[in-house]
């Protein structure tokens, strides 16, 4: 595995074609586990937002807070289009990233 450290810019979804959450972090597991459990105050807690469905990797921490700018600023559709080229399903994708 490369030492090279990634920023992740996830979407969290309360449910299929549910209300929408756009995140950056460092630590994608631990993030998303933040969320799921309501560890995080706000939005995602008081609306059940812990289902993740989409994420993307960036190298540098700019691009990627550029990027989570950029899909807030995006129209609900191009959104949810976003979401289901990748996972047309809406699966919970947090145990791909959560298993050893």
């Amino acid at each position: 595995m490369s030492n090279e450290r990634y920023y992740w810019v996830y979407i969290l979804a309360s449910a299929i074609g549910g209300t929408l959450y756009i995140g950056v972090t460092n630590n994608l597991v631990r993030r998303v586990y933040e969320h799921r459990t309501g560890m995080v105050p706000g939005f995602t807690k008081e609306y059940a937002i812990h289902r993740l469905v989409y994420f993307e990797p960036h190298t540098d921490v700019e691009s990627a807070i550029r990027r989570e700018k950029r899909l807030k600023s995006w129209n609900r559709a191009w959104k949810i289009r976003l979401i289901e080229k990748l996972n047309p399903n809406w699966d919970d994708l947090y145990s791909q990233i959560s298993s050893p």
